[in-house]
């Protein structure tokens, strides 16, 4: 057993790593799907999508040829529609909430036929939003991820100038560097950027970060408001004896090589274990298999029924050959020398309901082993505890405190997405983004500014 780079070709990389959800092949396959929508009054899609898009509005509009407009519905409520069309766990959200499930079929491809309208937007460059005049105030945003990306572009839609200050060399937050490469690519990512960027009245400082290059008291002299929207990313740690031995990694460090590399230069084990069974440690499991390794095991405490993964996320895995162990947790991972060679689990079972009617796992006294070569961990994530009561934030355990959705407790401060409710999904930034701008402009334009996100969506052609 060894960890090691380039174990597959270049041909096996790229049949590994090509886009799981493939568009629709031809117009006419988007057009057959789009006549297939039952255009529903008071739609459960549109309810069930956090961005609120008018799902019959957008569908109706492919079906009737008119993409252009298809994609402005779309981007209107959503300006990352066409990543999250990639990446958004639809069959808990639109294409779930879609009546055909009530009839037993199909329900209609919402994601695809968003990705169609979408992609054709930014392929063909279409300007669908002109910005309205300049108002002469000036915000800065921290972070250059999907919350802050849609507060950037709802700003300067109203004619607000908007400087955000990105840490890493490349915008996109975690759809550039903490989600699988088969769902998305780099690429994407960059394009999708300088898409909503086109718009123009944005321009994005990279390597600056906050604590580091720019302090939120220096922002506050400098701009008419802040918004916060770095994120989380530090990994939670096992705690346990043995962390510290080489071949033991988490899964975002994982990813964001993998996302920054070739396929070919990403170190992996034969033999991997990953600890945990949300979206990151599934995307994790499955690259480690598609990098090479022969075994990749997915250890989860608790059972299906509690998973935080989607149950279409677990098959990804099931199909790629990951083995799952449920009712397990790490317990010591053992080295040979200096490297890992095995994981010892507790067994355990699930106790009685807690005050949220949880049941936690308990250990029973029993453990196995497994023989690895590599431990992933994928625990979940921890705020940025440091850096926020660094900033003189108000905070709970790290992460921002705010009050009617996104103001916090300093000055013409706001905040919003992962760093305020601990992480969630990308579509839930992108709105959490369209509530902080809705925020700023009410605090230094006027209490009484409405934006068009804010207006309730009309069905028409």
């Amino acid at each position: 057993m060894s960890i090691k780079n380039n174990r597959l070709t270049n041909q096996d990389y790229e049949f590994n790593f090509a886009d799981i959800h493939p568009p629709f092949e031809t117009p006419d396959a988007a057009l057959t799907e789009a006549n297939r929508c039952l255009f529903c009054y008071d739609p459960p899609c549109m309810k069930a999508c956090p961005t609120s898009i008018n799902v019959p509005k957008f569908i109706k509009q492919i079906a009737t040829y008119n993409d252009k407009g298809s994609a402005h519905t779309i981007f209107s409520s959503n300006i990352m529609g066409a990543g999250c069309s990639k990446v958004c766990p639809v069959e808990k959200l639109c294409e779930g909430a879609c009546v055909y499930n009530l009839m037993h079929e199909t329900p209609i491809h919402i994601a695809k036929l968003q990705r169609h309208s979408t992609e054709k937007a930014m392929k063909n460059q279409w300007q669908l939003f002109d910005r309205k005049p300049s108002t002469g105030k000036r915000v800065a945003i921290i972070g250059a991820g999907p919350a802050g990306l849609s507060c950037a572009h709802t700003l300067s839609r109203e004619g607000v100038e908007v400087t955000i200050y990105e840490k890493e060399a490349k915008g996109g937050g975690l759809m550039t560097y903490g989600i699988a490469a088969y769902k998305v690519t780099p690429e994407f990512c960059e394009d999708e950027v300088n898409y909503i960027t086109s718009i123009g009245g944005i321009s994005i400082k990279y390597n600056h970060e906050l604590g580091r290059d720019i302090s939120i008291d220096e922002l506050q002299r400098n701009y008419d408001a802040v918004y916060l929207a770095f994120g989380v990313g530090k990994a939670r740690q096992l705690d346990i004896p043995g962390e510290n031995l080489f071949g033991v990694t988490d899964a975002i460090k994982f990813i964001y090589d993998l996302r920054n590399n070739d396929y070919s230069e990403i170190a992996v084990g034969d033999k991997v274990a990953v600890i945990g069974m949300g979206m990151t440690a599934i995307d994790a499991a499955t690259q480690a298999k598609r990098l090479g390794a022969s075994e990749v095991h997915l250890v989860y405490r608790r059972t299906q029924e509690e998973m935080p993964c989607t149950e279409k996320e677990l098959n990804i895995a099931k199909l790629d050959g990951c083995n799952i162990i449920w009712l397990a947790a790490p317990k010591e991972i053992i080295g040979d020398g200096e490297n890992v060679s095995q994981l010892v689990c507790d067994v355990m079972e699930l106790g009685a309901p807690d005050a949220s009617g949880r049941r936690s796992p308990v250990e029973t006294g029993q453990t196995f082993t497994l023989d690895v070569d590599m431990v992933i961990k994928a625990a979940g994530q921890m705020p940025f505890s440091e850096m926020v009561a660094g900033e003189n934030l108000q905070n709970n355990n790290g992460k921002v405190s705010v009050q009617s959705k996104s103001k916090t407790s300093l000055d013409n401060v706001f905040a919003g997405g992962d760093c305020v409710n601990g992480g969630r999904e990308v579509v839930d930034a992108v709105q959490a983004g369209k509530d902080g701008a809705a925020a700023i402009l009410k605090t230094i334009i006027s209490p009484d500014y409405i934006i068009e996100s804010e207006l309730k969506p009309t069905f028409n052609n």
